[in-house]
């Protein structure tokens, strides 16, 4: 493996580590014992969930190929997973809600692990049920266990600031350490071990099972709306009226929608773009990378959220620097000419690309902590799982127009296509940010409205 890899990650590994190493009295709150037990249980159910989800990535593209697959087949079976989404989040949601989080979050371990058990099989029709199952399993774990989590620590008493600690951690660990292991276990397991491109798959289902036994013994329930008698059309009808109702909630869910649907667009196309001639290319590795960029980008959010910055005023950065990443893959296919030989090492092209798309990471990992703080503080309680599956229609929506059409367009204009939409996503984030300071300032003078005959 050539030394460019070595070089992009150990630089990254030195900042991220200086970063932690240096934190001071500022970027440290003090708590509870009893709030820190709590966050520590969390923390490893959700590493474990995300080591399940991690250890996956890194070969699902390629083990499709393995099987015979062309782009336009590979694609289609992306879709059968962001359409399943798409079409049963808002139920599982509601269910989420109404039957109990805890049991939601069984459910999509129960649900990855069949979806796991398919990859064994080279039928299109089985991979195709997988990726359904698979769908279904990220509908919950991106909303059950949040959820869960705002819930049970509303329920505990504990302080609501006290909420981003536990985010950022669960990032930096979830999203960052565990994602590096897992792609770098999955590289183990794949290629240097030759057990093949399924085995990090077995590995996934694995610890996804000793996250459920964790689950089932250490959780308690909790639920969305305490009324027995309303029915799942009615929590959809108090979900969507809360995002009709409220501009916050709407741009929140726009925003969500398009970063994630360039996210999980990028997921998609980070493999071809990377080796356009099929160069050789060590995923497990590239992965690893890109998940220590993620983990370099939570560090730096858990600073801004425990200095107590604005999140809807730093978050227009990120979305704006993020948007310039994604255009890099166009502006180098204009100005660093194509490599014509199959095979090879990695191209110049490739390489810059490669420095941007870490950069797209680090926001990546930025924008997770920071947008759950966000929905902590404007999604109301009662149909909080509901309204984040709501959030994930459009979402699943523009992944599955762009992949159905991934052989009708070139790769650089579907770069192109998430860049826009990140842009997009800058100045929804600044309205944001106006709507909720009107919103501040009306209820404080609301407030001092009441005080004032009390106080002649």
């Amino acid at each position: 493996m050539e030394v460019f890899y070595y070089v992009v990650f150990g630089a990254l590994a030195a900042v991220v580590a200086g970063l932690e190493l240096g934190k001071s009295g500022k970027d440290r709150v003090a708590t509870t014992s009893a709030f820190n037990s709590f966050k520590n249980n969390y923390v490893l159910v959700y590493s474990l969930m995300m080591s399940g989800d991690w250890l996956q990535g890194p070969y699902v593209y390629y083990l499709y190929r393995q099987y015979g697959f062309d782009k336009g087949d590979i694609g289609r079976l992306f879709i059968a997973g962001f359409g399943s989404s798409m079409l049963f989040g808002t139920i599982v949601g509601s269910l989420a809600d109404k039957q109990g989080r805890k049991r939601a979050c069984i459910t999509y371990c129960i649900s990855y692990i069949l979806s796991c058990i398919t990859k064994h099989s080279p039928e299109y029709k089985i991979l195709m049920i997988g990726r359904i199952l698979g769908g279904i399993a990220t509908s919950l774990l991106f909303s059950a266990f949040e959820s869960w989590l705002v819930a049970e620590h509303n329920k505990r008493g504990f302080d609501p600031q006290w909420l981003s600690i536990t985010f950022s951690k669960a990032i930096f660990l979830g999203n960052g350490l565990i994602a590096i292991v897992s792609g770098l276990f999955a590289n183990l397991l794949a290629e240097n071990l030759g057990f093949g491109p399924v085995a990090p798959f077995d590995a996934a289902a694995c610890f996804l099972a000793i996250g459920m036994a964790i689950i089932m013994s250490s959780w308690s329930e909790n639920y969305g709306d305490p009324s027995e008698s309303k029915d799942l059309m009615a929590q959809f009808k108090v979900a969507a009226k809360a995002i009709a109702s409220d501009e916050k909630i709407a741009l929140l869910g726009a925003i969500q929608s398009l970063f994630e649907g360039s996210m999980y667009t990028f997921v998609f196309l980070w493999t071809p773009a990377l080796s356009p001639n099929e160069e050789d290319i060590p995923h497990g590795f590239i992965f690893a990378t890109f998940m220590l960029s993620s983990m370099l980008g939570s560090s730096i959010a858990s600073r801004l959220l425990a200095r107590k910055l604005k999140v809807e005023g730093y978050m227009q950065i990120v979305f704006a620097i993020s948007a310039v990443t994604l255009v890099l893959p166009v502006v180098t296919n204009f100005l660093v000419p194509p490599s014509s030989v199959k095979g090879g090492s990695i191209s110049f092209g490739g390489s810059l690309q490669l420095l941007g798309f870490c950069t797209f990471e680090a926001c990546v990992g930025i924008f997770w902590p920071s947008i759950m703080k966000m929905r902590s503080q404007y999604i109301p309680e009662e149909a909080r799982s509901t309204i984040m599956n709501f959030f994930r229609i459009p979402l699943n929506l523009f992944v599955c127009v762009v992949l159905y059409n991934v052989n009708a367009f070139p790769i650089t204009v579907m770069f192109g296509m998430c860049s826009i939409f990140l842009f997009m996503a800058s100045i929804l984030q600044r309205r944001l940010m106006v709507v909720s300071d009107l919103h501040k300032s009306s209820t404080t003078q609301e407030m001092i409205g009441e005080d004032e005959p009390l106080n002649p």
